[in-house]
């Protein structure tokens, strides 16, 4: 899953704190780029790069490419520090993906057919219990989304893990089978629901005394 996002970035020749906050004074956000068969390699990334990734909404999630002098490493965010007052990005941690290098990625859960879902047709409440999911995948082949068919689902019926079809060479990094969501009912479809199935019994016991 490639964002596009293409981020500009110089090797950091000092460390320490002191280089950090030059950094941070110039407008850069440092960081540090490992693993893969190469060490870490402390970096400074642009600003306004870092700010314009972010509102992307792919920053954390997404295949990222770095250029230094014309040559392009791909890489995805694992981790970004904020200022705890103004939010401004300080420092993040890239890590090197290459076409057969497997990470974790958390990736969005996206319900589909709830115009079809006879429990939200009757007025049922679909409570979503994860957004996303953690997942182990290529890193070549991470998925834009998950999708949960919500098709046939009644009020009372949850969605586990087991449910969802995952693409080939992806699996959940949670084994056991968790649930994703729930399809509840409001007060008033529970009471109509109660109502009806009192009125069935009802009907039940007088066809049954009746000779």
């Amino acid at each position: 899953m490639s964002s596009n996002i293409v981020l500009t970035v110089d090797v950091r020749e000092g460390t320490g704190k002191g280089a950090a906050r030059a950094a941070r004074r110039e407008d850069l956000v440092p960081g540090v780029i490992y693993g893969g068969e190469l060490g870490p390699v402390s970096i400074n990334l642009r600003g306004n790069e870092i700010r314009k990734a972010l509102l992307s909404g792919n920053f954390l999630s997404h295949i990222l490419e770095l250029n230094h002098d014309g040559k392009n490493q791909k890489v995805i965010a694992r981790d970004i520090q904020f200022h705890p007052v103004s939010d401004m990005a300080m420092h993040v941690d890239m890590y090197r993906v290459e076409a057969n290098t497997k990470i974790r990625v958390n990736v969005a859960v996206r319900f589909e057919n709830e115009e079809t879902c006879p429990a939200l047709k009757r007025g049922g409440v679909l409570n979503i219990v994860r957004h996303d999911l953690e997942l182990l995948c290529p890193a070549s082949a991470i998925p834009e989304y998950i999708a949960v068919d919500l098709t046939g689902l009644e009020i009372g019926d949850s969605i586990h893990m087991s449910a969802v079809t995952l693409p080939a060479g992806v699996k959940p990094t949670i084994t056991r089978d968790f649930t994703i969501a729930t399809l509840q009912g409001s007060r008033a479809v529970l009471t109509e629901l109660d109502e009806t199935e009192g009125e069935d019994a009802a009907e039940v016991e007088e066809e049954g005394g009746e000779e």
